[in-house]
């Protein structure tokens, strides 16, 4: 049985969702849609131009009244009905997922689509709990309250290595706070928002609340963050885009939110459980063939461990199973294109000039030659200044470097223009807790690398951006604060009006 999804026949009608029903783009431009896993277009479709995003955004405008005016327990039960239609299509998710992206099908299975529904669920719950400062007198003479409203219509453009989670990260919270949303992903990887978008639908989202448009960046990316109608930009991609997205945005002044660049640090202590620093390595280096920016990129171990731990690293990664994203045994996917393998290459070969490929770097030969693939890779003795541990690979390739003190380990960690995620390994505690309070990042794992959980928030720093995604922090960015006051004493002439005319009452 063929278990790959058949975007031509869903999606016949075409790429953009807009106000409720598939739509063809207008733009003039085709893209093919290619399984990363063979080179081959499984599907091919009309660029949403200018007019689409126009539809789009003026659908988002005109639902926002009706939607930005529901209860929140309305909300929530939609969202709630939201979260069922995602369970009842999770096969077809995975599918979609797995052909768009090459993702291992069990990936796709047991961390994207169950990750997906779950945001949903949490934010049918959250959607109840907007809260605001306790109704007080701050002023002796009047009352002060604190209203959370929705900010309008939020246009989010997300990027390809996570279609669908990227969906629900941007799409969840704006919903659940009343806004509405026209939400770009990635040209080259549509299907899992289209069908997320369609699940929406037949939950009893009001047509309009979440729209999307399938177009290219400088195109359709660049019309919907300068839309006058746009109140709020949400971004997740490079952090060279995400300055060119900013640049926009300032020209309407939105709300920007941006989640950039990582290259997050690994980082293991000389009395860490060195099997377990081995096992989270190679897994926080691998998921989604890298292509994470929260993945494990630099690896740095004290000096009485290291040697152990790239003999333990190199030796897992050559146990890994590369192969066919609908073999269950599959381990390993190959990058979401062949121009993308090809710019990880680059880094590896770049580097043998100054360190060394331990395993790995090289693309596998045989059946496997017709995709993206490339194999697992681990590089030692590069310099902290190198391109490999200063640049973002976004591939399936961890760096290792050894530490002295403490101090060195933690300072090499902060040691990159990012600060996404790190992780620290140890089992004394007061190592692991200076660890989490100076490594500079939105998240600090211990003696662990990559668990997300819907209850927490996901976000950076320095350059890799600012805000929140999931979590009830993320109503932050999804919500406007207005403080309300009323006077209590039914006074004309107030004590302060003397400071303007006349003398004290």
């Amino acid at each position: 049985m063929d278990q790959r999804f058949d975007a031509t026949e869903r999606f016949a009608e075409g790429a953009q969702f807009i106000a409720g029903r598939l739509r063809s783009g207008s733009s003039g431009r085709t893209q093919d849609v290619v399984d990363p896993a063979t080179g081959e277009t499984v599907y091919s479709y009309e660029l949403a131009g200018a007019a689409e995003v126009d539809a789009a955004v003026d659908a988002a405008r005109q639902a926002f009244a009706e939607w930005g005016g529901a209860t929140p327990g309305e909300r929530s039960d939609t969202l709630h009905r939201f979260a069922a239609a995602l369970a009842e299509d999770a096969g077809d998710l995975a599918r979609a997922e797995s052909l768009n992206c090459g993702k291992p099908i069990k990936l796709s299975e047991e961390f994207d689509v169950p990750g997906s529904i779950d945001n949903a669920a949490f934010f049918a719950g959250a959607a109840r709990h907007l809260e605001g400062k306790a109704a007080g007198e701050y002023s002796p003479d009047h009352t002060s309250v604190i209203r959370r409203e929705p900010i309008g219509v939020v246009g989010s453009i997300a990027p390809w290595n996570y279609p669908l989670q990227m969906a629900a990260w941007k799409v969840l919270p704006a919903i659940a706070a009343g806004n509405t949303i026209v939400l770009k992903p990635a040209e080259i990887t549509p299907f899992t928002s289209l069908l997320f978008a369609q699940a929406a639908q037949r939950a009893g989202l009001p047509d309009g609340v979440l729209n999307i448009v399938s177009g290219a960046g400088r195109d359709a990316g660049e019309r919907l963050v300068g839309h006058p109608s746009v109140a709020m930009t949400s971004f997740t991609g490079s952090t060279a885009v995400g300055k060119r997205v900013a640049e926009i945005a300032t020209g309407t002044v939105k709300r920007l939110h941006l989640e950039l660049g990582g290259k997050a640090p690994f980082v293991v202590f000389d009395d860490a459980d060195l099997e377990a620093a081995v096992h989270g390595a190679v897994a926080g280096a691998l998921i989604n063939t890298g292509q994470d920016c929260t993945a494990a990129t630099r690896a740095y171990v004290q000096r009485p461990l290291y040697d152990a731990f790239v003999r333990g690293v190199a030796d897992l990664m050559a146990t890994v199973r590369l192969g066919d994203p609908f073999d269950p045994s599959t381990d390993l996917g190959p990058l979401i294109s062949h121009a993308q393998r090809d710019r990880v290459a680059g880094f590896v070969d770049r580097a043998r000039a100054y360190a060394t490929v331990v395993t790995g770097g090289e693309a596998p030969g045989g059946e496997l030659a017709k995709g993206a693939y490339y194999r697992p890779t681990l590089v030692a003795g590069a310099a902290q200044d190198s391109e490999i541990v200063q640049s973002e690979l976004f591939g399936p390739v961890l760096v290792v470097l050894p530490f002295d003190s403490d101090d060195e380990g933690i300072a090499l960690a902060n040691d990159t223009p990012y600060g996404l995620a790190a992780s620290a390994w140890s089992r004394d505690v007061y190592r692991t807790g200076r660890a989490t309070r100076e490594i500079n990042a939105g998240c600090v794992w211990v003696n662990d690398h990559i668990p997300i959980i819907s209850e927490m928030p996901h976000g950076g720093a320095k350059a890799s951006g600012f805000g929140k995604d999931m979590s009830a922090y993320s109503f932050e960015e999804y919500t406007q604060v207005k403080h309300v006051m009323y006077d209590n004493t039914a006074v004309a002439r107030k004590d302060w009006h003397r400071t303007v005319f006349g003398d004290r009452p």
